[in-house]
C-alpha cells in the first residue's frame, strides 16, 4: 500500500486553510494529524486530512460535534 503524503502547503492548499494555521495547529496540539519525518520534515497523509474533513461535518451551527 503507498500513502501519498502531502507538504505543509499542499495540505493547506487542499484543506482550504493557509499555511500558518497548520503550523499553529501543531504547536498547540494538532487536531490534523500530521507525520514527522526527520528532524525537520512534516508531512499530512492524505486519508488523514480526508477523515479531518468527515469528523468536521455537521448538521447545524448548533451542533457542537460533542457526542
Amino acid at each position: 500500500m503507498q500513502t501519498q503524503l502531502l507538504n505543509t502547503t499542499q495540505a493547506a492548499q487542499f484543506l482550504g486553510l493557509s499555511k500558518a494555521f497548520l503550523e499553529r495547529d501543531r504547536w498547540a496540539g494538532a487536531k490534523v494529524p500530521f507525520i514527522k519525518i526527520g528532524d525537520r520534515a512534516v508531512r499530512y497523509r492524505l486519508e488523514d486530512l480526508n477523515a479531518y474533513i468527515e469528523s468536521r461535518a455537521r448538521k447545524s451551527t448548533s451542533d457542537s460535534g460533542k457526542r
